[in-house]
């Protein structure tokens, strides 16, 4: 091979790989090397400019041409400057004011002006930019009096009002930046609404020695096909062109399409799962008396979780409709245990207390409620709902975050029966391995706790359990409840691998973009 022949040989592949805009592109610029793109678009046969630009972009890339731009930058006047030229600065119209009057009181000015507040206090400010009047004190108010400055252009017109005139004069096409005094159009600038600035940006494309060498070699015009057609099959007529050479290593960019939120995502599959399952949706109100988010679920009244430094409570009572009978019995099994076999929680039942408005710090608010209207029906129900708490945010503690709640409810209904739709409802989410711990919870007995091995690490779900009697008797209902709740973002980061609960919630793009889809 001769010296330099393998420089020949990929320039010929190169040259065998241009589109049938580039062809024209390189061929117009054989007689206008260095011309702008819309010459060249007239050389080159192509309809819009943006064509021109693909292709002299891909050539670029090639090192075929290079790309050069220069950028005009034109003065026009703006929707303002057309009233100024006729009525006169705000200043300039002040100032005639002051030329009549000699001073103002502040508040003056701008009736006797004719001027909005607004436009007035513009027209204070260039006043004193200008030093054509001075603010002073006497002995009963503030008034604006006019400067020997201010006298003496009472009669004179300024550079920059000379400027708005010419830039109105001008039109549309406005007056190139350079023929403008740039002390006085620096000043100008500061009046956006009465002068603009327009750009005319002019690019122009140069050939490079690879370009001259291609051109040098030879490049013909040949019909080029991007995409095989069904017509083109039909007729035969695939056999007479040429089909342009796909690169699949050449870059393209990356399309970001919508896609549904973690957090939702995350709220549709446990969803599904459930339903799958043969549960029931139910929804409720964020605001809950304490009756239902506390005392319903045996929760003492003096438990630190009623604190105000927990618990987010709001102004004013609860209308709290429900039988007398049923508070009664609740306020009996907090005081003595009632017919519940317990010993309760000793100490006086407050009646205030249960009125107590609050945002509900669980859906079991939700759950008990419902119960207490179906205390005979057995049920198989779930909710999905917004949760709120005292919290410090950090890495694993939201101050407002999705409760996942559930309940059985049949004669039959056992622990064994708990481990089951347990295992089933994480399996359906994803998790294979699950292991059953025992728990504590303050309304459930026996209680577990369910984990799932993730990374060869167990990791803690959720709690589960049985209602106590306690919790149930009260409302008529004697059959066993199954009952368990889950944070929805413990869920969503565990199936997108984070370890900051905060970043569910940031506006983060990079990340929402490329997340793994589950």
């Amino acid at each position: 091979m001769r010296p330099g022949g393998e420089l020949v040989d990929e320039l010929d592949a190169l040259i065998d790989k241009l589109s049938a805009g580039e062809r024209r592109v390189l061929l117009a610029l054989r007689e206008l090397d260095g011309a702008e793109v819309d010459t060249i678009r007239e050389q080159a046969d192509l309809r819009e400019l943006v064509e021109v630009m693909n292709s002299a972009s891909w050539l670029a890339s090639k090192g075929m041409v290079t790309i050069g731009e220069r950028v005009d930058r034109y003065a026009v006047a703006g929707p303002e400057a057309a009233g100024v030229v006729e009525r006169g600065l705000p200043e300039r119209r002040a100032l005639e004011v002051l030329a009549r009057t000699g001073m103002l009181g502040m508040g003056d000015l701008g009736p006797e002006a004719g001027m909005e507040k607004k436009e007035a206090s513009i027209a204070l400010g260039w006043l004193k930019r200008r030093g054509w009047a001075e603010i002073r004190r006497t002995e009963d108010q503030t008034v604006l009096e006019i400067t020997t400055a201010g006298e003496e252009m009472s009669d004179d017109t300024t550079p920059d009002e000379e400027m708005i005139a010419r830039l109105v004069e001008a039109g549309r096409k406005g007056v190139p930046e350079e023929e403008l005094d740039p002390e006085i159009w620096k000043m100008l600038r500061e009046r956006k609404e009465v002068v603009r600035v327009r750009e005319e940006v002019h690019r122009t494309l140069t050939l490079t020695g690879t370009g001259k060498e291609a051109l040098s070699r030879g490049i013909e015009m040949r019909e080029e096909v991007a995409q095989l057609t069904p017509q083109m099959l039909r007729s035969g007529r695939w056999r007479e062109v040429e089909m342009r050479p796909y690169d699949v290593n050449a870059y393209a960019p990356a399309l970001h399409g919508g896609r549904p939120h973690p957090i939702r995502d995350t709220l549709e599959k446990v969803r599904r799962a459930f339903k799958q399952m043969g549960f029931t949706e139910i929804v409720g109100d964020y605001v809950q008396s304490a009756f239902w988010n506390m005392d319903a679920l045996f929760v003492p009244q003096d438990h630190p979780a009623r604190d105000l430094q927990d618990t987010l409570y709001l102004d004013g009572g609860y209308d709290l409709d429900v039988d007398p009978e049923v508070i009664d019995r609740v306020r009996r099994t907090h005081e003595d245990g009632w017919e519940t076999g317990s010993r309760g929680w000793g100490g006086e039942f407050s009646m205030e207390e249960i009125k107590r408005p609050l945002l509900r710090t669980h859906t079991t608010a939700l759950t008990i409620q419902y119960l207490a209207e179906h205390p005979k029906e057995p049920c198989k129900i779930f909710s999905l709902g917004r949760v709120f708490r005292h919290e410090a945010i950090d890495y694993s503690h939201l101050a407002e975050f999705y409760q996942v709640e559930g309940i059985v409810m049949e004669p039959g209904a056992s622990f064994a029966m708990l481990v089951g739709v347990m295992r089933e409802f994480y399996q359906r989410l994803g998790f294979d391995d699950i292991r059953i711990r025992p728990g504590y919870f303050p309304y459930t007995e026996p209680s577990m706790e369910v984990e799932v091995l993730l990374n060869d690490k167990w990791l803690e779900m959720g709690g589960s359990g049985l209602f106590r009697p306690e919790v149930t008797a009260p409302f008529d209902v004697h059959d066993p409840v199954l009952a368990w709740g889950l944070g929805l973002e413990r869920i969503a980061m565990i199936m997108y691998g984070i370890d900051d609960i905060r970043q569910l919630y940031e506006s983060d793009l990079e990340w929402l973009r490329n997340r793994p889809l589950r």
